[in-house]
């Protein structure tokens, strides 16, 4: 192995020895369990000791303490940045506090790794030239660009799920405020028995009862209700509540009517996808199954036509 292979890779072994000393500087100097335990009671929180939680292990807890150092450079400019990264999260699942520091810390780490993988690899192969910056750029573009990625098709996911499961939860909420429950309490009936089938909807509708508890407003509590799942059916389901308690109008009927528009519009999707069916099966007759039946239908022709042929 001559110098010029030499070179690139004692350069980025450097490069990732230093990378890691200063985020061992950054995740360390806070281990006196004094001082974790004046962090936790100025910054308001408390560590869970139930069973049912589990422990961090080394590497999540070192990441979430070094987090706000990594996420520091990609933190939104303007309230209106941060609040749509919020909602964005929410709409994903992440509604902690601090999912928008965990979540730009992944993109910068992703980034960064990409950035020294790619590095290490295109210097050995390609050596120092323009070809191999533009292709250690474009790996940490993606691997900025990744998470974006992964966290929209999370959020399309959860949506389509709560859509799918919101027709029974109706269902099922109808069917306790009818028998004399209170708003409250047929919400937390419907996240006790609907748990196991749907438990996107049950999260978010545990998620309010907690927050009615702790006494916020009803309204604002259903209107972020809306926001956090990010579902248009879910927030007219918010609108219909508010409505209803604002003028004190029947929350059973508007429930049921609710319902059955729902109902109705997921039979009508199942309608529209068994109606594109035929068109999509077009593609893989002609590609797989015509190609077959010519063979079967056409061969022997072709084989006596073939034989007649030499033999004249």
């Amino acid at each position: 192995m001559g110098m010029e292979m030499l070179v690139p890779i004692v350069v980025f072994i450097a490069v990732v020895v230093g990378v890691g000393a200063v985020i061992a500087a950054l995740t360390t100097g806070k281990d006196s369990r004094v001082a974790e335990r004046l962090d936790e009671l100025r910054e308001g929180k408390k560590k869970s000791q139930s069973n049912d939680t589990l422990k961090e292990s080394g590497v999540s807890s070192a990441f979430k303490k070094a987090a706000p150092a990594l996420s520091k450079a990609l933190q939104p400019t303007s309230d209106l940045e941060e609040s749509k990264l919020k909602v964005k999260l929410a709409n994903a699942g992440f509604s902690s506090p601090n999912a928008n520091t965990i979540f730009l810390a992944i993109k910068a780490a992703s980034a960064g790794t990409m950035l020294f993988l790619s590095g290490g690899i295109t210097l050995a192969l390609m050596g120092p030239t323009t070809d191999a910056l533009l292709t250690v750029v474009a790996a940490a573009g993606v691997g900025m660009f990744l998470p974006g990625v992964i966290l929209t098709l999370l959020a399309y996911s959860r949506k389509g799920k709560i859509f799918l499961s919101l027709p029974d939860a109706l269902d099922l909420l109808v069917v306790c405020v009818e028998a004399g429950l209170g708003l409250d309490a047929a919400m937390r009936r419907v996240t006790e028995e609907l748990a196991d089938s749907a438990p996107e909807i049950c999260q978010e509708l545990n998620h309010c009862n907690k927050q009615l508890q702790l006494g916020r407003n009803r309204r604002d509590v259903l209107h972020d209700f809306g926001v956090r799942t990010g579902e248009d059916d879910v927030k007219a389901l918010a609108a219909i509540l508010i409505q209803a308690d604002k003028f004190g109008s029947s929350i059973a009927q508007a429930l049921r009517v609710q319902s059955d528009t729902m109902r109705v519009k997921r039979s009508q999707l199942a309608e529209e996808k068994a109606a594109a069916t035929a068109v999509k099966m077009i593609f893989p007759l002609v590609l797989f199954i015509f190609p077959g039946i010519f063979v079967v239908l056409v061969g022997p022709a072709a084989i006596m036509m073939i034989r007649q042929l030499l033999t004249t």
